[in-house]
């Protein structure tokens, strides 16, 4: 069975999920966002991770579709804190109408999100909405934690990927849970499949730090080199400050939080700066870590090699990404 199946699954629940009709200001907004389309991952590892443990995918469908809802609600917030005039390569709801539509209209978000929860079974219903919220917590602490990091001037590689597991990595370590308790699974195969998503989140993140710096301009979807014109505090920018020596250390301070004369001049350095340092390589090294660590994770979970299939083909799609 492969991937296309279970993403027309989505499709299909997608196109039934109402958010509201007036004042239509309120909810354009949000049929805007949703019909731009993106990965889906969170919802479609929902329905892999059930999967894993039964044939009857309906029951999924919703709550997993709540996962795709609260991240899109995630980003309408956190394009307004960027200052994004772009998200997926259209205006930003913020642009297109403003500001105060686009908190308002993501609030709803999260309230549809947890009303697509409602059909859980009653015995897994506290379960679940306990879990949701807690991660939903944590992904606003993510955020809370990168927009402190813009302003500090001493943030430790440690602070950074606990940055992007809050972020980024607990909501997918979350929809394979989720999906696993939906579809039958003990507890013990649900925080395996936790902790496998919260994994390749990691991984998928630092994939994405390295795509920003090395990636190619024609397939990463957006500027390469826009963490280093910016000075984002990547896993790369701090490897890189902690290993540089004397003069290396002075030409990142020439660079970084400095005015941008020539925008080419200053990734061609700081990029000319990491292959002295090997910081590719190391990343990479990282990356594969939490990899092979998830990897580890799938396979103590009590389920045949054949119904992992899918769920491999995902990870490894995601990891040889170059977008």
């Amino acid at each position: 069975m492969d991937l296309s199946f279970f993403n027309n699954k989505l499709t299909a629940g997608l196109a039934n999920v109402h958010y509201g009709d007036q004042p239509t200001a309120l909810y354009e907004p949000i049929r805007y966002i949703m019909a731009l389309g993106g990965k889906r991952i969170r919802p479609l590892l929902a329905l892999l991770g059930a999967h894993l443990f039964t044939d009857d995918l309906d029951p999924v469908i919703k709550p997993a579709l709540a996962t795709e809802v609260f991240h899109n609600f995630t980003l309408l917030h956190d394009d307004i804190m960027d200052q994004a005039p772009l998200r997926r390569g259209q205006p930003t709801v913020h642009e297109k109408w403003n500001a105060n539509v686009a908190i308002l209209s993501g609030d709803v978000m999260l309230v549809r999100a947890y009303e697509l929860f409602f059909d859980v079974r009653l015995d897994l219903l506290p379960t679940v909405l306990r879990r949701f919220s807690q991660t939903a917590a944590e992904v606003c602490e993510g955020q809370q934690w990168d927009m402190n990091f813009e302003t500090e001037t001493e943030v430790s590689i440690a602070q950074y990927l606990d940055m992007i597991r809050l972020k980024t990595a607990v909501l997918i370590g979350f929809a394979l849970e989720l999906g696993a308790l939906l579809g039958g699974a003990s507890l013990t195969d649900a925080d395996h499949l936790r902790q496998f998503g919260t994994g390749i989140g990691l991984a998928f993140q630092l994939r994405d730090d390295l795509l920003d710096v090395y990636g190619d301009a024609a397939t990463f979807g957006k500027r390469v080199g826009g963490d280093i014109l910016s000075d984002k505090k990547t896993f790369l920018l701090l490897t890189a400050q902690a290993q540089a020596n004397a003069a290396q250390r002075a030409m990142l301070t020439h660079y970084i939080g400095q005015p941008v004369l020539n925008a080419e001049d200053k990734v061609h350095a700081v990029r000319a700066l990491y292959d002295e340092l090997e910081i590719r390589p190391q990343t990479e090294a990282l990356i594969n870590y939490y990899f092979q660590d998830a990897l580890q994770h799938l396979e103590r979970v009590a389920a045949p090699a054949t119904r992992k299939e899918p769920l491999l083909q995902l990870a490894l799609q995601l990891m040889d990404r170059e977008q």
